[in-house]
């Protein structure tokens, strides 16, 4: 089936009203003839089409490393050469698809994760544009809730993200740290909580939208008083 045609019949199944259901469908489709047409509707003008499109990367690549862990690695630095200068790009998408992968497979996860979280250090990989880093911060946030263990080492990382002036930087900040609580970052928190700008997060397949006083407070009850 040509790029097109499978692209076309993925926005189709990725645009119904249930996204479970969408993305179970484009599972239906061979994982590696999948894996290009989702990676091109992380440019998709909706959101929700975007976001589908990510958590269907990371089902369908989780399918392809059962059988073929190396082509799945190649899936993996693919996303990692779109987020490099040289590659020419921005690398939309690339932050929270490696996460959503990473998520369904532990393997992959305690190989790459190190690289999801050197995007957050200013001594490594920074990523220096927000908008990449809103996603870099959904993807840690995304892994935390599955393998905290693979993303601790970007707790000391997210005093300067909840510093920042970028409102979905700081929501996506405290987002992590809901998931990595630590009581170093209680005063930076409370700071929050006179927030009531929201942000648009996804989880569980759906978009949602948050206030940063929602989170911040959530957060604050996972730290010991």
């Amino acid at each position: 089936m040509a790029y097109r045609q499978i692209k076309r019949e993925i926005l189709q199944r990725l645009s119904g009203a249930d996204p479970d259901q969408g993305i179970d469908a484009v599972l239906s489709l061979p994982p590696r003839q999948a894996v290009s047409p989702l990676m091109g509707l992380f440019h998709h003008a909706n959101d929700t089409i975007r976001w589908r499109s990510i958590a269907a990367l990371g089902a369908v690549v989780a399918r392809l490393a059962d059988n073929e862990m190396e082509s799945a690695r190649v899936v993996m630095r693919r996303l990692i050469w779109n987020l490099n200068d040289e590659s020419g790009g921005i690398g939309w998408g690339c932050p929270e698809a490696m996460a959503e992968i990473m998520t369904h497979q532990r393997s992959l996860a305690r190989e790459f994760a190190p690289i999801l979280v050197s995007y957050a250090d200013p001594r490594c990989n920074f990523l220096e544009y927000e908008a990449l880093q809103r996603g870099l911060l959904w993807g840690l946030g995304r892994m935390a809730r599955v393998y905290p263990d693979q993303v601790a080492g970007v707790k000391p990382l997210l005093a300067s993200f909840l510093g920042s002036g970028d409102t979905a930087v700081r929501g996506m900040a405290i987002w992590v740290a809901d998931a990595l609580p630590q009581t170093a970052l209680k005063p930076l928190l409370r700071a929050q909580l006179n927030d009531n700008n929201e942000i648009w997060l996804f989880t569980d397949n759906r978009l949602i939208r948050k206030s940063l006083h929602q989170l911040a407070l959530n957060a604050l009850s996972k730290i010991d008083p």
